[in-house]
């Protein structure tokens, strides 16, 4: 009798480990999860990030986009070419996608930043990972065993092979291009990178995966339309980008019109197959609103390029297509065609990739309608609180599917849990064939319920616009593309006609700083900031913002429908008071026949690429609640304060004094429960006490990781101010050499305009120089004294309180009362030095130490007083104007806690106060 060995079985209610099919690709695919993830972060907090629009739209395209077209587009290569994938291609694939996030992660950084050559860097670094995953594609056709859907492989190696040229063309753009060649150099990098290396990728892809997503046959006229496609649309790139390139609208025009007749060639078959098995998931109508918002894009760009009267104007309009473009067509490509491969990535069997699929599936109808639908109402005219609304509404739709991943993978995880026999995981999908997840389609009292549950969320984005702007929702829609009515609501007859005015924002001037339009007519500025150090912005009373422009960067503002004066102003802190101010003011009201200011209908917050910016942050306002409300000077700082040191860093033999300060920004406590946002040198406010004798001299690097332009001025030394104290921006760097000729106390600080908000905002310091021969003391301090003027609790300074030179705090140190917390020690019989300067911006002190006299005075780089002096003289206060300094010396004669204050007694009550403790 024999016995039979059992068959080996995985232990019940453990889950079946992945195929390394599965596992290769969850893990190629992860970055393109992480860069959506970040494209949601950015959407939540956008008006908190520099260049947010430029990373809604990149972090979407040139993250999550190019990871996917990467990793698919080799799998389909693969597939079509019949060839089998070992392990060394997987490598090399792996390694390529390391490079490609690397570079798009050191892109982002250089534009965050505003540091062009890291741009460059990281461009450089995107082409190249692409341009190398191109010749890959390329070299495995050499033998492979070609079927007729081979050739759409060619579109693959196209595509790859155009994006290096439209990164180099990202990095002109990110240097700063001139009035007119803004606006080509946009339409060719569009044209390279969206409808080049993204629409022939998607062309490639959806002319065989198209049928496979509907589970139908393809239609045989397919693989003959792909030769007629690739030469068209290649034919109309190269056109267009020429176009662009050499100014010629009209000839750019006609390359869309190329590109757009290679796409029907490809979409046609694709419309045969969806009439013989309509789209019923959300895979495939989303990747069909994708389809109809690429079509309309392009049909509007012909439109625009063939009646816009110049470049400028085109400028001021293309960035309207950024959304449909990137939201309407990439993005939805993106999650519909992810929603049909994961479930097949995943495998486990057809019951669990069912599982997997209709959880991604859930809420299909729902989420098509409220995203095509919110986007819709974005685009179309509207108040600014319609669009918000309606870009929130969207962007939930689109981030519902990063919930539902979640999901589908703990569903396909439990669904995979106590499987007995290895199930691989299917190949994932070979375009042209009908396989992959099985997903009933929603049908029914399903199909509308969901409809009837995405019309309501659009009507409550409609009910919520009007609640919080009621005139905003009185439209009349016009030739011109603007609206009739106004936030401010009143009504203006509009006149059909569109008034496009450039703006340039340099030297703290807007130019021109008044514009004039006839009434009715709908403006749109197209911003630049020419400074070639400060960052600006501009802000409307209609509550459109562009948003912080870098050095070199533009945005388009559609203002709307003119029928009142609007103010404009940027929000940087102090450019405001520093009349950096714009005034729009409608002409002919009177001959208009309409009654009253109060016209205009602010459609869009402006972006430089369209995106959406919907409201503004007014930096340096005297408005709203100051932080001078929370100021309780009897109140005790948290347990474990303590406060600066207040020491003289000792000195040592070099003659040679290197220094890095970094300029950054950072939040912190200048009063028990009160906090600020400070600019400061080297991560305090005021920044690091340098210390040096007479002759030495002092290198400084000075490095700006600030968001704006910010500058260094060193009292210490003598030369001429015009490059070692220029404005330096985001991102750049400065060394700034002096030799110290001579003694004393001396102030450094920004002296980037307005400095008297760039001093109150903490970024200033001392340099202690010593005199020849200085004796020797037990101990030696510095104080540097200064004022706050409180914003918000947590912002920036309040511009408007520096004019009125009332400070809400004035401090040693950069805190109040610190040394009353937390006392400086001495002993008795020591000679304290204490050198104090008054850093200002506005406010002088007299210095005095309580119980004791000052037998040593050294004012402004001399002694008025010495010890055994023959009037047997002595001092009770160091008197010092803003920017002056000196040290007084004094010895403690007994135990016990001496104050110190400045005796202007208003300001010791505002925390210039503190203490000395002596024990014997």
């Amino acid at each position: 009798m024999t016995s039979l060995s059992p068959r080996p079985t995985q232990p019940s209610g453990a889950p079946r480990p992945l195929s390394a099919r599965s596992s290769w690709h969850l893990a190629a695919n992860a970055p393109v999860v992480v860069w959506l993830l970040a494209t949601f972060g950015v959407s939540l907090v956008h008006r908190e990030v520099a260049v947010s629009a430029w990373l809604l739209v990149h972090l979407t395209l040139l993250g999550a986009v190019t990871n996917a077209i990467l990793v698919w587009s080799a799998h389909f290569a693969d597939a079509l070419l019949r060839r089998r994938t070992d392990g060394r291609a997987r490598r090399g694939q792996a390694v390529r996608l390391v490079v490609l996030n690397v570079g798009v992660l050191t892109t982002v950084v250089g534009m965050v930043t505003s540091r062009w050559p890291v741009t460059l860097v990281g461009a450089a670094v995107v082409g190249l990972a692409v341009a190398w995953h191109g010749a890959a594609l390329a070299r495995s056709t050499r033998g492979a065993l070609t079927g007729p859907l081979a050739v759409c492989v060619r579109f693959y190696v196209a595509a790859a092979w155009l994006l290096p040229f439209g990164a180099a063309v990202g990095v002109l753009l990110a240097r700063g291009a001139g009035p007119g060649w803004h606006a080509r150099l946009v339409l060719a990098h569009t044209g390279l990178n969206v409808l080049g290396f993204v629409g022939l990728t998607v062309l490639g892809t959806l002319v065989t995966l198209w049928p496979t997503m509907l589970r139908t046959t393809m239609d045989p006229r397919a693989v003959r339309a792909v030769t007629p496609t690739l030469a068209w649309t290649l034919g109309g790139l190269g056109v267009g980008v020429v176009g662009a390139l050499t100014g010629v609208r009209l000839l750019a025009a006609a390359g869309v019109v190329a590109y757009v007749v290679g796409v029907v060639c490809a979409l046609v078959p694709m419309v045969g197959a969806a009439r013989r098995r309509p789209p019923a998931s959300f895979a495939t109508l989303s990747a069909a609103s994708a389809v109809v918002w690429w079509l309309g894009t392009l049909a509007t760009a012909v439109v625009l390029l063939v009646v816009t009267p110049s470049w400028t104007a085109l400028e001021a309009r293309l960035g309207a297509l950024t959304v449909p473009l990137v939201g309407g067509f990439a993005a939805q490509v993106l999650l519909g065609a992810l929603t049909y491969l994961v479930p097949v990535v995943l495998g486990g069997g057809p019951a669990v990739v069912r599982t997997t699929a209709a959880r991604l599936e859930r809420g299909a109808l729902t989420r098509i309608v409220v995203a095509n639908g919110g986007l819709l109402v974005f685009v179309l005219p509207g108040s600014s609180a319609l669009r918000a609304l309606s870009s929130i509404a969207a962007l939930g739709a689109g981030a519902s599917f990063l919930v539902l991943l979640a999901l589908a993978l703990r569903d396909h995880r439990r669904a995979r849990l106590g499987r007995m026999a290895t199930v691989e995981a299917p190949e994932p999908p070979v375009p042209g064939t009908p396989q992959g997840p099985q997903v009933e389609a929603v049908r029914g009292p399903a199909r509308a319920t969901q409809l009837a549950a995405g019309v309501a969320v659009l009507a409550l984005v409609v009910a919520g616009a009007a609640a919080l702007d009621p005139s905003g929702l009185r439209l009349a829609a016009m030739p011109g593309g603007g609206v009739a009515g106004g936030a401010a609501g009143a009504s203006v007859t509009p006149t059909g006609r569109t008034t496009t005015v450039e703006v340039e924002a340099r030297d703290m001037r807007f130019t021109p700083s008044r514009i004039e339009v006839p009434a009715g007519d709908r403006l749109v500025l197209v911003v630049r900031n020419t400074d070639p150090t400060t960052v600006h912005d501009l802000a409307l009373d209609t509550g459109a913002f562009t948003g912080r422009l870098a050095v070199g960067a533009s945005a388009t503002l559609d203002v709307g429908v003119v029928g009142r004066t609007i103010e404009g102003w940027c929000t940087i802190v102090g450019h405001r008071q520093s009349g950096m101010t714009l005034d729009i003011v409608p002409t002919g009201l009177a001959a208009a026949g309409d009654a009253a200011p109060g016209a205009t209908d602010a459609p869009s917050g402006g972006t430089d690429d369209g995106g959406m910016n919907h409201s503004r942050m007014d930096h340096g306002s005297a408005s709203g609640p100051s932080a001078a409300d929370d100021i309780d000077l009897h109140q005790a700082p948290p347990a474990g304060f303590e406060a600066r040191d207040a020491s003289l860093p000792p000195l040592d033999d070099r003659t040679v004094r290197e220094v890095t300060l970094t300029v950054s920004e950072l939040t912190a406590d200048v009063a028990p429960g009160v906090s600020q946002k400070l600019w400061t040198f080297g991560g305090s406010a005021p920044g690091p006490t340098l210390h040096g004798r007479v002759g030495d001299t002092f290198v400084v690097t000075l490095v700006n990781d600030g968001t704006i332009g910010h500058s260094i001025d060193f009292h210490a030394g003598m030369l001429a101010p015009d490059q070692p104290m220029r404005t330096i921006a985001p991102g750049e760097t400065l060394t700034y050499r002096f030799t110290a000729t001579m003694s004393g106390i001396w102030m450094y600080h920004c002296s980037t305009m307005p400095m008297s908000a760039h001093i109150a905002n903490g970024m200033f310091g001392a340099v202690v120089i010593e005199p020849p021969d200085l004796p020797e003391v037990d101990a030696s301090y510095v104080l540097v004294q200064s004022e706050f003027y409180l914003g918000a609790q947590g912002g920036e300074v309040d511009v408007d309180k520096i004019a009125t030179q009332l400070p809400d705090l004035v401090t040693f140190n950069g805190y109040a009362h610190q040394y009353a917390y937390d006392p400086i020690e001495a002993r008795t019989g020591d000679r304290l030095r204490i050198w104090v300067l008054a850093a200002g911006p506005n406010v002088g002190t007299s210095f005095h130490v309580v119980g004791g006299q000052f037998d040593t005075v050294f004012h402004e780089g001399t002694y008025r007083l010495r010890p055994g002096n023959a009037a047997r003289g002595g001092s009770q206060a160091l008197g010092l104007s803003v920017a002056q300094g000196g040290f007084v010396e004094l010895v403690m004669p007994e135990a016990g806690t001496y104050p110190f204050v400045s005796h202007v007694m208003s300001d010791a009550e505002k925390g210039a106060t503190g203490r000395i403790h002596v024990t014997d």
